[in-house]
C-alpha cells in the first residue's frame, strides 16, 4: 500500500531547501542548495537500504535498485531535477497544505494579493476533495521538479521495502540546473545502460509528453561607435537604437510566443544588454519541425542585414547555439518506452493522453543522446509562480504509474 503521508512529508521537506538555478555562473550546480538537497536524498536512499546511492562532484545523485526477477530484464531509469526556476524566488518557501479542498479561489496567507483563481486555473474544479499544497504567496513552491523528486524517492523506498515486486534493475538519478538548460550536461547515458528513461517533470495527471520543441539560441551582437555625446554629430553610431530597430523588425503577429499556440514555432527575444558601442540580444528559436530552425536563423540574419543598411556604421552578427531537439524521432527507436507508459496508466484505471511540450525537458537531450526518455505527469500546476500548487493525489498516481512500469519492463528480456 502506497504511503501517501510519507510522500507528502518528502515533498514538504524538499521544497523548503532553496535550490534556485543561477544562470549568472558557469558552475555546475549553479547554486549550493542543489548540493544540499542531493546530500539529503543520498542519506534517505541509504536509510531505505539502497547502499549504492551516491552524489558525484557535480551534485548529481544516482542509485540502483537491484533486480528482483531471475531473468535478464532491461534496465530502466527515472529522472527528476533538483533546481527550481530563477523566475521567482525559491528561498524561504512556506508550503501550505489544504486537505479536502472544498473548491473556489485560494487566497495565499503570506501575500493576500496573490490568489489562485479558478478562472485562471480551471483544473481546480477537478481537484475538489483532494489535498493541495500551495505557497504562502511570497515564493514559488518548487513542484517543478520537487514533485518529481518526491515521486521517484517514494518509488525507490517502496521497491526497497517490497522485494516481492518483480522488476529488473532500476536506476534513479537526479540532475541539476535543468531550468537553465544544463540538466544533461554531466550525464553519461551509456554508463546508465538503460533501455529507456522517464523524466518525472510534467504538469497535472494522466499525460505522457512524447514531443518537444527543437531549440536553438541566437546571440545577436550589434556593434556601433561610441563617442562623447557633446561631439557625436555624424560620428556616433548608437547600437542601442540599432537593437531597437532589430527587435522592431521581428515578426509580431506570427512567430512570437504571444501570438502562437499548439505546434506553431516562434522567435522570442528575451534578453538585451549593452551600451552605445555594443548591444547583445538573446533570441530563442523554437519549432517542432527541426528543419524550420535554420529558416528562423536565416530570417534573423536577413533582419541583421536590413538593420546594417538602415543605420550606416552598424554591424550585426548572429551566432546560433544548438540547444535540444524534438524527442519524437528518438522515441521511435524504442517504441516500448511510450507503449509501456500507456499500459501502466491503463493498469491503474486511467487512459493517458499523449501530449506535446512547447518547451523542452532533460528528456529531449537524453533522447538525442541515445536514451529514449518520455516525460510523465507529477501533479505540478502554475509552475514558476507564487500561484504554484501541487496535488498530492496526482503525485501518488505518478508513483503508482512508475510501480506498474517497473513490472512491465521486468517482464521483458534484455
Amino acid at each position: 500500500m502506497l504511503n501517501q503521508q510519507r510522500l507528502l512529508e518528502r515533498f514538504i521537506r524538499y521544497v523548503q531547501v532553496a535550490t534556485t538555478a543561477d544562470d549568472a555562473t558557469e558552475d555546475y550546480p549553479s547554486s549550493p542548495g542543489q548540493f544540499a538537497l542531493g546530500r539529503i536524498l543520498v542519506e534517505e536512499l541509504r536509510a531505505a537500504g539502497i547502499a549504492n546511492a551516491l552524489q558525484d562532484e557535480y551534485g548529481i545523485v544516482s542509485a540502483t535498485i537491484p533486480a528482483t526477477v531471475n531473468h535478464q530484464a532491461p534496465v530502466i531509469a527515472f529522472n527528476a531535477h533538483l533546481d527550481t526556476s530563477p523566475e521567482t524566488s525559491g528561498s524561504g518557501v512556506k508550503p501550505q497544505v489544504i486537505r479536502n479542498y472544498s473548491g473556489g479561489d485560494i487566497t495565499l496567507p503570506g501575500d493576500p494579493s496573490q490568489v489562485i483563481r479558478v478562472e485562471q486555473s480551471p483544473e481546480l474544479k477537478e481537484l475538489v476533495g483532494r489535498t493541495l499544497i500551495t505557497t504562502d504567496g511570497t515564493t514559488l513552491l518548487g513542484g517543478d521538479d520537487k514533485a518529481g523528486v518526491a515521486v521517484i524517492m517514494e518509488v525507490a523506498a517502496h521497491l526497497a521495502e517490497h522485494r516481492d515486486i518483480p522488476h529488473g534493475a532500476v536506476r534513479v538519478f537526479f540532475t541539476c540546473d535543468e531550468e537553465i538548460g544544463r540538466g544533461a550536461k554531466h550525464v553519461d547515458v551509456k554508463a546508465l545502460g538503460a533501455a529507456a528513461c522517464y523524466t518525472l517533470d510534467g504538469p497535472g495527471a494522466g499525460m505522457i509528453d512524447v514531443e518537444t520543441f527543437s531549440a536553438d539560441l541566437a546571440t545577436v551582437h550589434i556593434r556601433g561607435v561610441n563617442i562623447h555625446p557633446a561631439i557625436a554629430k555624424d560620428r556616433m553610431v548608437n547600437s542601442i537604437r540599432a537593437a531597437a530597430e532589430f527587435v522592431h523588425r521581428l515578426p509580431r503577429d506570427t512567430m512570437a510566443p504571444e501570438t502562437t499556440a499548439g505546434r506553431d514555432g516562434f522567435l522570442h527575444p528575451y534578453q538585451i544588454e549593452g551600451g552605445v558601442a555594443e548591444t547583445r540580444l538573446r533570441v530563442l528559436l523554437r519549432d517542432f519541425d527541426t528543419a524550420q530552425l535554420a529558416h528562423k536563423a536565416d530570417l534573423l540574419r536577413e533582419i541583421g542585414r536590413a538593420v546594417e543598411q538602415a543605420i550606416p556604421g552598424i554591424t550585426v552578427e548572429v551566432n546560433i547555439t544548438r540547444q535540444y531537439r524534438n524527442m519524437a524521432e528518438g522515441l521511435k527507436r524504442e517504441p516500448r518506452a511510450v507503449a509501456f507508459a500507456q499500459e501502466a496508466f491503463r493498469r491503474i484505471g486511467k487512459e493517458a493522453k499523449l501530449d506535446i511540450v512547447r518547451g523542452g525537458t532533460d528528456g529531449s537531450q537524453f533522447t538525442e543522446m541515445g536514451l529514449p526518455t518520455p516525460n510523465l505527469s507529477t501533479g505540478q500546476h502554475n509552475i514558476h509562480s507564487p500561484l504554484e500548487f501541487a496535488c498530492l493525489e496526482e503525485m501518488a498516481e505518478a508513483t503508482q504509474v512508475l510501480l506498474e512500469l517497473v513490472q512491465l519492463w521486468g517482464n521483458e528480456r534484455a
